[in-house]
């Protein structure tokens, strides 16, 4: 059973376990990092609380991913911080279960009219899936990311 479950104390050693492949590590953050930055926010554009999670196929964590809620934020109220999974994992839907998850907590908040994601231009994988879901590229650049935004109501 695929499912996503909150980083705990019980969890958090066997998801900062999980790997992407070398020619990824550029696309995305530790999942330390992630799970660090999770306990303190993040500044960009105003204060973001961060939620941290594993994904998990049964009891086997196969994946991670962090979003941010920001509801004084001019426009975009939920933004998509990470989203990975483990090299031994991939290819088998994974990261679209770990986005259908995460837009299900979004369209559930009537206070979520827009979500955004960034990645590296390069990353057509994660360019088609985002697209596949809806998100579409505004033109900006955040931090030498492409940026693309889903508009739900």
């Amino acid at each position: 059973m695929l499912e996503i479950r909150p980083v705990t104390k019980e969890n958090w050693e066997a998801l900062i376990d999980l790997k992407v492949r070398d020619d990824q590590k550029n696309f995305v953050a530790s999942n330390l990092y992630s799970i660090a930055q999770s306990q303190f926010g993040d500044e960009f554009e105003g204060h973001w609380d961060l939620f941290a999670y594993g994904i998990y196929d049964g009891d086997t964590p196969v994946g991670f991913l962090m979003y941010g809620l920001n509801f004084a934020h001019p426009s975009q109220q939920a933004y998509i911080q990470r989203l990975m999974v483990d090299e031994k994992f991939q290819g088998k839907g994974y990261g679209r279960f770990g986005m259908q998850k995460m837009l299900e907590i979004f369209r559930a908040d009537e206070r979520v009219k827009e979500v955004s994601i960034s990645y590296e231009p390069v990353n057509d994988v994660a360019r088609k899936l985002y697209a596949s879901l809806g998100f579409v590229e505004t033109g900006r650049i955040i931090e030498d990311e492409v940026e693309a935004v889903l508009k739900l109501k």
